[in-house]
């Protein structure tokens, strides 16, 4: 009996649902049939790396689920941040570029052949022909070069006098010493001054395009050369906004010296007239800034200088033009 009270206390720890009533051979059936079922399976020998290690073993039964639920067509999402795979609907319909352009530009485009370099003299034309805008259009030229604008002596930095302007207003204003304020105006400078230019500065008052300043005022723009930097109106040598002789640098200004350098993807972008100019002057406009850019060829370079040359109004369509420097 010492026994059978044994193993029905035993019986009472696991909730058996046994009694006096039940048999020694039926309670000790059923405390065996609780041991057998708790009992903890073959722990799996892992390896600190390797195939057997805790990530590889973790990484193949994902997998294993992974191709399990591939196989029965479960797309539900595993995680927050996933998405089912839903159908996918038909391929959406992408017009052509030219038909989301506007009907203005479509038929200015329509005057061009698709593929063909035009002659200089034929762009030029065409240039007239094809402005879309209601206002008097820029003419520009992009000319792609062979050089890196990486290396300090294929930087293309330059200016060129444009014989019949830009057709723009250029606002001139000029840092110079007291002595030089009359002779500036005069050549028809727009801002002159010395210490009242820097308070302009200080307000961030830049009412003018072109910077000229003599060399021994240079010192005092650099406290602003972050606010004059990024907006292109940093006098700079090369520029020939850094000049002895003011009124040479206003006069020039004036006339229509304008500065091009090459921008990072090895590109010359500049405008060399307006539309109202006509064909004739502006072949002579670019036929300047081609010299000028030719020029401008580093003796270092190897391989073609200029890669191609393509025009376009302001809104315009783009054409290309033949490759006179090369």
């Amino acid at each position: 009996m010492a026994k059978k009270a044994e193993l029905l206390e035993e019986a009472a720890k696991l909730n058996l649902e046994v009694t006096e009533k039940n048999t020694i051979a039926e309670i000790e059936a059923a405390i065996a049939g609780v041991e057998k079922t708790e009992a903890p399976a073959e722990e799996t020998h892992v390896a600190k790396a390797g195939k057997r290690s805790e990530k590889a073993l973790a990484e193949a039964e994902a997998k294993a689920e992974k191709e399990a639920r591939k196989e029965a067509g479960d797309t539900t999402p595993q995680s927050e941040e996933a998405e089912a795979h839903a159908k996918k609907g038909p391929k959406p319909v992408v017009r052509p570029l030219i038909e989301r352009r506007g009907k203005a530009y479509r038929k200015v485009a329509e005057q061009l052949e698709k593929g063909k370099i035009y002659s200089l003299a034929e762009a030029l034309e065409l240039a007239t022909k094809t402005n879309p805008s209601k206002f008097d259009a820029s003419v520009e030229f992009h000319v792609r070069l062979g050089v890196d604008p990486r290396q300090a002596d294929q930087n293309i930095r330059a200016t060129v006098s444009l014989p019949n302007g830009t057709g723009k207003t250029i606002r001139v204003a000029v840092f110079a010493p007291e002595s030089e304020h009359a002779g500036a105006k005069k050549a028809g400078a727009d801002v002159v001054g010395d210490e009242e230019f820097i308070k302009q500065l200080e307000k961030e008052e830049l009412n003018f395009d072109i910077l000229v300043a003599t060399p021994q005022y240079m010192p005092k723009l650099g406290k602003y050369a972050r606010l004059l930097g990024p907006r292109g109106l940093m006098p700079n040598p090369k520029s020939g906004t850094v000049a002895t002789d003011v009124v040479k640098a206003v006069t020039e200004a004036k006339a229509g010296k304008v500065e091009y350098r090459v921008d990072k993807q090895a590109i010359v972008h500049l405008a060399i007239g307006k539309v109202s100019f006509g064909a004739e002057k502006l072949a002579v406009n670019a036929k300047a800034f081609f010299d000028s850019l030719q020029s401008q060829k580093p003796t270092s370079l190897k391989g073609a200088y200029v890669k191609s040359v393509s025009m376009s109004t302001t809104q315009g369509p783009s054409l290309k033009v033949e490759n006179s420097i090369n």
